[in-house]
């Protein structure tokens, strides 16, 4: 079978057990503040698990896009060295909600696996919970007996908590489990040492193939367990391992869910799969790491330097990083895979398809980018080691590879590689000392301390009011005490709320609760698995009370007509660039809006007021609100309503329709158009390859802008005279300030010129270097710098410091001549960062010129005087 054919067979197996068949969620997880990823197959269902949100669907199934690069559930270093772990990969699962248990479970695994997959029985082992005296759990006894059916005793084996029990996180639900593994070891190896013996051993031919978890209990923030009254099951098993095994392969990525992409990267790199185990493995990262780049991308995240954003960029340096150092891709490469990835995957995931343009141009320019890191890394190495070699010392400092590291996204593995082939090696203890105080400041970031729930009156839905009203009564359901970096405050769940939390780009609501005479400031709210989560810094006096709460309504009308906005910007952007326009992102506040969209260039100050012209028409029109609740999405589709690529839609959606503009909404909008009053883009950029951002604003702010910018208009027609022609007095004064600037430039040339002839006349001969450090009287830095390259092109071996104190600060530049700089090591930059030390300053530059600021000019005489040093 091939893998389309595996993928297939699991789910109509499944629909044929009365499953319902889902597709999968995002890769990229929003609205869930513990998840960057999705990590497994349950997270899409975790709001059911935790009681939070109605079973609609008993039994389900899917293959779901997982991806596990970061925190507990981290493969990366593994991956490509290995024969069976991966970045992304597909999850096949199913589940049950409140229906079927353990004995379904077990049967049903055992007829597809042998029944329909033929795995022979001899080679499949399976694990059961041994119990946890300290927990209170006995031994699974019940699934035990039901393995028993199907597998000899020497098949079925116990193991520990660190195996067998599952949970979800430090609390919530959690229960055991059950694994199959299979051993597909050859016959005379399986001889030797039993399959027993090997499960859970780490052996890449006797691996964990399905992971059946029987949820039954939840984990209290006290570390106590309470049976749940509905019991759940949650399976996954590893669609690529399941091929490695069913086309009788010894490693996944000898499947045909790989080998078409090797064979791909092979081809460009000139190079045969098998022949090298070095350019082996680099295949492997780059095979594997290209199906997270691109499916991140299509489900809305970008490499950026931050959070989700980052760890895709790590993944996709890496992958350039291994191409680079292994296969000899000097340029841009991976890019390159992406119709091979398309052609592939693109049935399964329509999403690649319809966005491959974006994402190939995306990663183009993150390779662009990234290669020009390398080199400037390279070139740091090699200065170091030039000063290493003087000071015969062979070992770096792992201080100075973490700032590779850290500010350039130099691999370690790479530093060592490079310093390993010139005799050097890096300080790794010094690397990982600073790489774990790293993480400890951002541990002590983000760290949170949450209690248990305290539950008041039982809740399965929250039920959000806030499209029909700005206030209600309400009673809390459960609540909690939370603390953060921020201080001490209380998350409330309300049985019904006004209130709207954080989501779809729009912040959530503030106001406040009241009863009995008290009113509770509500300064957030927020989605928290499913449920709409209400922050506040104090806890009522009486949790048990009937609340009246009540909506912000200036924010919130404020905000409205923002969200509003975005939606006819987006369809104002479709009509003028065109219909490749795909929304990427958007924040939306009572202040402003910001609007992400995917172009592929600068939009022309034309095309600006174009866009800005056609909003403000539309808001002219004032199209009332067409609100559709709870239509099947097939029925949101014939409607042309607009989805999101990345966002998670259910069977029923909301519709939201002004004109011709329609999409899919879950955010509060403004009755009709006229409401927003006037439209102003304040700015358009680019923010990524391929994705521009504009931000604007609307109603009073726009109006106060547009007030603010006609008084400057004023003002400045009085200050120039009131001239008939503005555009013209403005350029011809503009023409004046220049004229006077080129004479005033002249007057400085003349005076470096004078200060540059005083400084030859100081420069001193030290061994076989022209040195001279000198505080100058000048007021801007450009002078400096101009003196410091006339005096470079004037005198051989020299190395020169000049300084002055401009404006208050200090101003330091280094300037060393060429040969001196190839002849013995010498590099301004590296000097330029010692000496800036003493002026309370920092900066860098290239190995002949550098610069630096300091805001303590009183270190400059220190400086100078220290810069004698490299002289010697």
């Amino acid at each position: 079978m091939n893998s389309k054919q595996i993928r297939e067979a699991f789910l109509d197996f499944f629909a044929s057990k009365s499953h319902q068949i889902v597709p999968s969620a995002p890769m990229v997880v929003k609205n869930d503040p513990t998840l960057m990823f999705t990590n497994a197959g349950m997270n899409q269902f975790k709001e059911i698990f935790l009681g939070n949100a109605p079973v609609k669907s008993p039994r389900i199934a899917d293959t779901q896009k997982c991806l596990r690069v970061s925190g507990k559930h981290n493969d990366l270093e593994e991956v490509g060295h290995d024969t069976y772990h991966h970045t992304m990969f597909e999850m096949l699962g199913n589940w049950s909600f409140g229906d079927y248990f353990k004995q379904e479970a077990i049967d049903w695994a055992w007829e597809l696996l042998v029944g329909r997959f033929n795995i022979p029985v001899d080679r499949l082992y399976a694990t059961v919970f041994e119990g946890d005296e300290k927990d209170g759990v006995p031994e699974d006894s019940e699934a035990l007996g039901f393995w028993k059916k199907y597998l000899p005793d020497d098949h079925i084996l116990f193991g520990n908590k660190k195996d067998n029990f599952w949970e979800m996180g430090d609390t919530g639900p959690c229960g055991p489990c059950s694994e199959i593994h299979v051993d597909i070891r050859n016959d005379e190896d399986r001889l030797l040492i039993p399959g027993r013996e090997m499960v859970n051993q780490s052996h890449p031919q006797v691996i964990e193939i399905w992971n059946l978890v029987f949820i039954q209990f939840n984990r209290k923030a006290n570390g106590q367990l309470e049976e749940l009254p509905a019991k759940h099951v949650d399976t996954g098993m590893g669609f690529e391992r399941l091929c490695m095994v069913l086309q009788k392969k010894q490693s996944n990525y000898d499947t045909d869910v790989f080998q078409p992409m090797i064979g791909e990267i092979g081809l460009l790199a000139g190079k045969r799969y098998g022949e090298n185990e070095k350019s082996d493995i680099a295949m492997r990262v780059i095979a594997d790491h290209i199906r997270a780049i691109a499916f991140a991308i299509t489900d809305g995240q970008l490499p950026s330097n931050n959070k989700a954003g980052y760890v895709i960029r790590r993944i996709l340096r890496r992958a350039v990083r291994y191409g680079y150092t292994f296969l000899g891709f000097k340029k841009p490469f991976l890019h390159q895979l992406i119709p091979v990835l398309a052609a592939q995957m693109g049935e399964a995931f329509p999403e690649l398809n319809k966005q491959q343009d974006l994402v190939v141009k995306v990663i183009r320019e993150e390779e662009e980018s990234f290669l020009r890191t390398l080199e400037t890394g390279i070139r740091m190495l090699e200065n170091l080691m030039k000063e290493a070699a003087k000071k015969s010392v062979s070992t770096i400092s792992g201080k100075v590879a973490f700032e590779l590291y850290d500010t350039y996204g130099f691999p370690l593995d790479l530093t060592a590689l490079i310093l390993k082939e010139e005799n050097f090696e890096v300080n790794r203890e010094e690397f990982e000392l600073a790489m774990e105080e790293q993480k400890n400041r951002s541990r002590n970031a983000t760290q949170l301390e949450t209690g248990d729930w305290m539950e008041i009156r039982p809740l399965t839905e929250s039920h959000f009011l806030g499209y029909d009203a700005a206030a209600a009564e309400m009673k809390i359901a459960r609540y909690r005490k939370v603390k953060d970096k921020k201080g001490e405050y209380f998350q409330l769940v309300f049985d019904q709320t006004p209130f709207y939390a954080e989501s779809g780009g729009q912040i959530g609501d503030t106001g406040s609760i009241e009863a009995e005479g008290s009113s509770y400031a509500i300064f957030d709210t927020v989605k928290e698995n499913g449920l709409s989560v209400h922050l506040t810094r104090k806890l009522p006096a009486d949790p048990s009370s009937l609340f009246v709460g009540k909506v912000d309504e200036t924010k919130r009308r404020q905000t409205a007509s923002n969200h509003t906005a975005t939606h006819l910007l987006d369809h104002a952007l479709r009509e003028i660039l065109g219909n490749h326009i795909e929304q990427k992102g958007s924040l939306v506040t009572p202040d402003a809006l910001r609007f992400d969209f995917s172009h592929f260039q600068k939009l022309s100050d034309e095309e600006l007021e174009q866009v800005e012209k056609r909003v403000n028409e539309l808001i002219r029109e004032n199209a009332q609100r067409d609100e559709r609740r709870e239509i099947p999405m097939a029925e949101a589709e014939k409607m042309g309503a607009i989805a999101l690529f990345g966002e998670k839609y259910g069977e029923k959606v909301r519709v939201i329709k002004f004109g011709d503009s329609i999409e899919l909404c879950g955010g509060i909008h403004a009755g009709a158009t006229g409401e927003l009053g006037q439209f102003v883009i304040l700015s358009e950029g680019s923010i990524s390859a391929g994705v521009r951002r504009m931000e604007a604003i609307t109603g009073v702010a726009a109006e106060e802008y547009l007030r603010k910018r006609n008084k400057g208009m004023k003002e400045l027609v009085q200050i120039l005279g009131n001239p008939a022609d503005l555009k013209l007095a403005v350029n011809q004064l503009l023409q004046k300030v220049a004229h006077l600037n080129n004479v005033v430039e002249g007057y400085k040339k003349e005076e470096a010129a004078l200060i540059k002839k005083g400084l030859h006349a100081e420069i001193e001969t030290i061994g076989d270097i022209r040195f001279l450090a000198k505080r100058l009287n000048v007021d801007d830095a450009g002078t400096i710098k101009d003196i410091a390259f006339q005096l470079k092109g004037e005198v051989d071996n020299l190395l020169l410091v000049l300084a002055a104190e401009i404006e208050g600060k200090a101003s330091v530049h280094v300037m060393i001549s060429d040969n001196l700089v190839k002849d013995k090591g010498l590099h301004a930059g590296n000097i330029i960062r010692e000496l800036a030390k003493l002026v309370d300053g920092g900066g860098g530059g290239q190995p002949f010129y550098a610069s630096a600021g300091g805001k303590n000019p009183a270190g400059i005489d220190a400086l100078l005087s220290k810069a004698r040093e490299w002289a010697k």
